[in-house]
């Protein structure tokens, strides 16, 4: 049960070794633990019936075995973490209502109170297939950062569209650079929820021309016409670690805060 006691629901961590800039990631040190067992330990708080570890390693298999931890083996050529999502669901045989909430396997000091939100959210739109956490961007360089995925939505709290670039555009103050970014833009937290049984729907559908241009898969479902709902977040996200930089600066968060 989640700790507001109302919903069910589960947790998948996709986990794979292979890293462009940082290769090993999961079982990259923070403290005296490694990444996967504090993003495990973060989602065990969020109130999750299970928590489960996804990988196609038997390395990050045998870390996640020794800290005492739920782990599913994988296929090693799925393109996406929800198509990894996807064969959990089939393994582990949830039912079609079941809700999965996908954590990114680098977000060691992801907030339980995040992950419980996205699932609750979910529960309480069954209009969309999908939910997900944005937060104000307030760095005006963010704007313009193509790895910050900005996200605009409606007034029902439902997407509208995705992008790496400057969206909403501001025409006049931008042009100005007088970029006002605490009123309109909102930067999106990569985890979702999902129903397991849209997860099997969802790999069944050819990726979208946005999707490719863009690199952001959510953008298939929008494409297909389904509805992702977005909420702010209820609370700040933690550190993620993409690179040598980001872990050392987890490291020295990690030891500041006596985690």
């Amino acid at each position: 049960m989640s700790e507001s006691g109302s919903v069910n629901f589960s947790v998948v961590i996709p986990a794979r070794f292979a890293s462009t800039r940082l290769p090993g990631k999961p079982l990259a040190m923070i403290g005296d633990k490694p990444m996967i067992q504090h993003v495990y330990e973060r989602a065990r708080l969020s109130g999750a019936e299970k928590v489960v570890v996804a990988t196609d390693d038997p390395r990050i298999e045998q870390a996640v075995k020794n800290f005492g931890g739920n782990v599913c083996m994988t296929r090693e050529d799925h393109v996406s973490g929800s198509d990894r999502l996807a064969e959990v669901c089939s393994k582990l045989e949830f039912k079609d209502d079941a809700i999965v909430v996908n954590v990114q396997g680098d977000e060691p000091f992801i907030s339980p109170e995040n992950i419980s939100q996205v699932a609750e959210n979910l529960a309480q739109h069954p209009d969309c297939v999908m939910s997900t956490l944005s937060t104000p961007i307030t760095e005006d360089d963010e704007v313009f950062n193509p790895n910050v995925v900005k996200v605009v939505s409606s007034a029902e709290g439902k997407a509208l569209y995705f992008s790496r670039a400057a969206i909403p555009w501001q025409r006049g103050s931008f042009e100005r650079n007088s970029v006002k970014v605490q009123q309109f833009c909102q930067r999106h937290i990569g985890i979702y929820g999902y129903r397991a049984g849209f997860l099997g729907q969802y790999v069944e559908l050819p990726p979208a021309d946005i999707e490719r241009l863009e690199s952001l898969e959510q953008l298939r479902v929008l494409a297909n016409g389904y509805h992702i709902h977005v909420e702010a977040a209820q609370e700040v996200p933690g550190l993620g670690v993409d690179t040598k930089e980001d872990l050392e600066a987890a490291n020295l968060y990690y030891r500041q805060h006596q985690l």
